[in-house]
């Protein structure tokens, strides 16, 4: 899925190939079984062309990394405090490109401005303050992407991996 991704258009088991030979031995065969087995799953979709065929991924990167996300938290018996322990895991950048996230999910008007600016430096830091918990409508937002809708496998429950 990587090199699908990477490309963002339709791509042939040979330019798959190609690419993998740049850094390893690999056989046409064993590309055009994986990209098979990607389409029956619904990963990929394919299109003829001539007598070979094109595959397309049917959800982006990050999309399939936000079902993954999701998978997880909903999986968890104790949803909250799998965030906070996830957001422990971030590194600064990370906490704020959540931050400009939920900025985007939630809108301008609904962004609360920081009353004071030690607080926001102490959230980032102890991702458990009360303040951090986020609440992102994404059903309610139609320029978000649903991330399991776009794909079969996570909504199954498998990973791909």
């Amino acid at each position: 899925m990587t090199r699908v991704w990477k490309w963002n258009r339709p791509v042939t088991v040979r330019e798959v190939l190609e690419d993998l030979q740049q850094e390893r031995s690999i056989a046409y065969t064993t590309v055009m079984t994986v990209l098979d087995n990607l389409h029956q799953k619904g990963w990929v979709r394919r299109e003829a062309e001539g007598r070979a065929y094109r595959y397309e991924a049917v959800s982006t990167r990050a999309a399939y990394s936000a079902a993954l996300m999701n998978e997880a938290w909903t999986q968890s018996d104790n949803p909250a405090a799998a965030l906070v322990a996830f957001f422990g895991m971030m590194s600064p950048e990370q906490r704020e490109a959540l931050r400009d996230a939920v900025r985007m999910v939630q809108g301008p008007e609904e962004t609360p401005a920081p009353q004071n600016p030690t607080a926001e430096n102490a959230t980032a830091e102890n991702p458990a303050a009360e303040n951090t918990a986020v609440e992102m409508p994404a059903a309610e937002n139609p320029a978000v992407e649903n991330p399991v809708g776009e794909n079969p496998a996570a909504a199954g429950g498998e990973t791909g991996r």
